[in-house]
C-alpha cells in the first residue's frame, strides 16, 4: 500500500489549531453589534457566525482523527 506524502500527525495538529482558531473567531464575531442585532431579531446567530462554528468543528474533528491514526 502506498504511503501518503503528508505526515498525518503534524497535519492533524495543524487542523486542530485551525479549528480552534475558527471557533474563537466565531465567538468574537458573535459578540459584535451586527450579530447581536441579528440574534435579537431572529433569535439565532448570523450565518457567518454559524459557518465559522461549523468549519471550526469540522477542522477539529478531522484533525483529531488524523492525529489519532497511525
Amino acid at each position: 500500500m502506498a504511503k501518503s506524502s503528508l505526515p498525518k500527525k503534524p497535519a492533524g495538529i495543524a487542523l486542530i489549531v485551525i479549528g480552534a482558531g475558527l471557533a474563537f473567531w466565531g465567538t468574537q464575531k458573535s459578540e459584535g453589534l451586527e450579530s447581536q442585532l441579528s440574534s435579537a431579531i431572529t433569535g439565532s446567530h448570523s450565518d457567518n457566525v454559524m459557518i465559522l462554528y461549523i468549519a471550526g468543528a469540522v477542522c477539529a474533528v478531522v484533525g483529531a482523527y488524523l492525529f489519532a491514526r497511525n
